[in-house]
């Protein structure tokens, strides 16, 4: 998700989900809850809303958010590797649809402390759950430089990683890299001296501070279990709805989707999407963070 309390792509995610009174859906990524809530007001009355986030901010502003709805909305804390023992919890063994807003939410970008934004002189945390875990700081100080330059290209698909791991190599030797706009100074000289010139379309730090924030958060790491989760969920002709915002993670949906869809009696879904589908002019003029948003589609084909 990306808009604060506006959901990306939210006409497409309704038409695709299609929600009707009495529908069960489960939203595996609850951000800011526009999605959830278009849906909770969709499937009224009787329609039920089993959302869960790993951040906890999101889930608290929600639990407020769907105050109204009362039982309808069934939130938890927990990651989407943990539907089908949240669906299991709510009394489902299955539902209607099942959606995936993969990636950060405005929440976490506009939330002073958090540590994501490149412009801020927020600490360098970048953790979605912040129960446990690394920060980004451990990473950038302490993963050896070739360690270092490996993740900014693998999760950031970065050309200049050498270049930038050196640069901060550098700089750590001096002191410790705590400020998120300390390390965006730092990873933008780097860049420009590797060869990048010209007005960029993205700021030269946010492909590394992608790179970071996925590792901190082994984004990538049981996606595919939790997709392939979210179909047994599934009844059939229940709708599986994912939004991915870099081309790592919507490999992996790509993938998964289209293995589940190919021919003969394996086959479990039939894909509503043949293509990609990217938001509007209209909706990146109004958001442009939501310029990166695909979504994918799928219906789950009868047992």
């Amino acid at each position: 998700m990306i808009a604060s309390h506006v959901p990306v792509m939210v006409r497409e995610v309704l038409h695709f989900l299609a929600p009707a009174p009495g529908a069960v859906f489960l939203d595996s990524t609850l951000g800011g809850g526009g999605h959830s809530l278009a849906l909770l007001d969709a499937s009224q009355p009787s329609g039920v809303l089993i959302g869960c986030d790993r951040d906890g901010d999101a889930v608290n502003l929600c639990r407020g958010r769907f105050a109204s709805f009362g039982p309808a909305a069934r939130l938890h804390h927990a990651h989407f590797r943990e539907i089908k023992r949240i669906a299991a919890a709510e009394g489902h063994e299955a539902v209607d649809g099942v959606l995936f807003d993969l990636g950060i939410s405005s929440i976490q970008l506009d939330t002073p402390g958090r540590g994501f934004r490149f412009d801020s002189p927020d600490l360098l945390d970048m953790r979605m759950d912040r129960r446990s875990g690394p920060t980004a700081a451990d990473l950038v100080n302490d993963l050896p430089e070739g360690e270092l330059a490996d993740l900014i290209y693998r999760y950031g698909e970065e050309r200049h990683s050498r270049a930038i791991a050196r640069a901060l190599g550098r700089a750590r030797a001096r002191k410790a890299i705590e400020r998120c706009d300390e390390i965006a100074a730092i990873v933008a000289a780097a860049a420009r001296s590797g060869g990048r010139r010209g007005r960029a379309r993205i700021h030269p730090a946010t492909r590394t501070f992608q790179a970071l924030r996925i590792a901190v958060n082994c984004e990538l790491d049981g996606l595919e279990a939790a997709l392939r989760d979210a179909v047994d969920l599934l009844r059939p002709g229940g709708r599986l709805v994912v939004i991915a915002f870099h081309s790592l993670e919507d490999r992996i949906v790509k993938n998964v989707m289209r293995g589940l869809s190919g021919k003969g009696e394996a086959a479990r879904l039939r894909l509503l999407t043949k293509k990609v589908v990217r938001p509007s002019e209209a909706e990146v003029a109004r958001n442009p963070r939501s310029r990166s948003a695909r979504l994918r589609a799928a219906e789950k084909l009868g047992d």
